[in-house]
C-alpha cells in the first residue's frame, strides 16, 4: 500500500525527512526534524540550521531568513547535491514559489518506488517497504 510523505516531514533547510534513512530504516528510526523526540540521532538534536529555524520568530523555512541561502546551508546544499543528487535550496525555492502543497504533490510522485509507490530512500536509493533498489529524484 502506498504511503505519502507529510509535508510535517519537510524540514526548515528543505530536507524531505521522509525520504531520509533515518527516518524510513525500521528500528532506530528519527521522527523527522520538526517532531520533537528523544529518539532522533545526535546530530539531529544538534542541528545548527535546525536550531537556528527555530530561534527565528514565526520561520516555519529558511527562505523566510535575511541571510538565506546561509553558509551552513549552502555547505548542506553542496554536500547533497554532489552525493545524493538532491537540493534543499531547490526545494526551498519550490516551496516558496509554489507552496508547500504542490512540493508535496511533487515530491510523492518524484521520490516514489516504481515498484509499489512507496518513498525511496535519498541516501541509498533502497525502498524500505519492497526493500528493492530505485533510482528515483533525478532531475
Amino acid at each position: 500500500m502506498k504511503t505519502d510523505i507529510p509535508s510535517i516531514l519537510i524540514a526548515p533547510c528543505g530536507m524531505n525527512c521522509g525520504i531520509c534513512k533515518a527516518y524510513l530504516r525500521s528500528r532506530n528510526n528519527c521522527t523527522g526534524c520538526n517532531v520533537e523526540s528523544p529518539c532522533k540521532p545526535k546530530h539531529c538534536l544538534s542541528c545548527s540550521i535546525k536550531l537556528c529555524a527555530v530561534r527565528t520568530a514565526g520561520a516555519r523555512f529558511c527562505y523566510d531568513c535575511k541571510n538565506f541561502p546561509c553558509e551552513r546551508l549552502r555547505h548542506l546544499d553542496k554536500r547533497y547535491r554532489t552525493r545524493y543528487f538532491m537540493s534543499m535550496i531547490e526545494n526551498l525555492h519550490d516551496i516558496s514559489r509554489h507552496g508547500l502543497d504542490r512540493f508535496m504533490e511533487s515530491e510523492n510522485i518524484r521520490r516514489a518506488c516504481p515498484r509499489c509507490g512507496n518513498p525511496v530512500c535519498v541516501h541509498n536509493g533502497v525502498c524500505y517497504q519492497c526493500e528493492k533498489t530505485a533510482v528515483v529524484g533525478l532531475k
